[in-house]
């Protein structure tokens, strides 16, 4: 595995890009899972990301870490947005998601995002970049 895919394995935090309907960024900071050069995120359907992903598909997304060299890593990239909406699968994929920041599901805040998660995003990246510093 690549020093990129690694990295995409291991960050806890991806900033999402969305065009809201004024045409302006709307950003938020979400918990993902990078799996298959792919990136999933759970949501739920009423979210402004989401109304927004469905009025246009095009994202931008960022995931660093560090703030003084030589510690800087990052990768950002664009692509398109699926909304992943079969109940099972978004079960399925927002309980691999949550492992990656609860110890267990039977947490109640775990359970209480899982309960509200009812869509997964699905980010497909068509351009990327790296840096390192």
């Amino acid at each position: 595995m690549n020093k990129k895919d690694e990295f995409l394995k291991t960050q806890k935090i991806l900033r999402l890009a969305t065009i809201d309907k004024n045409e302006i960024p709307h950003i938020v900071p979400v918990w993902y899972r990078y799996a298959t050069k792919k990136f999933y995120i759970g949501t739920n359907s009423k979210t402004e990301k989401v109304k927004n992903i469905k009025k246009n598909n095009k994202i931008s997304f960022c995931v660093d870490i560090g703030i003084n060299a030589p510690n800087i890593f990052g990768v950002m990239g664009q692509g398109e947005a699926n909304l992943i909406i079969d109940k099972r699968k978004v079960k399925t994929i927002a309980k691999k998601i949550l492992l990656r920041y609860f110890k267990t599901l039977e947490n109640k805040s775990a359970k209480e995002l899982l309960n509200d998660t009812n869509c997964i995003i699905e980010i497909i990246p068509e351009k990327l970049s790296v840096w390192n510093y």
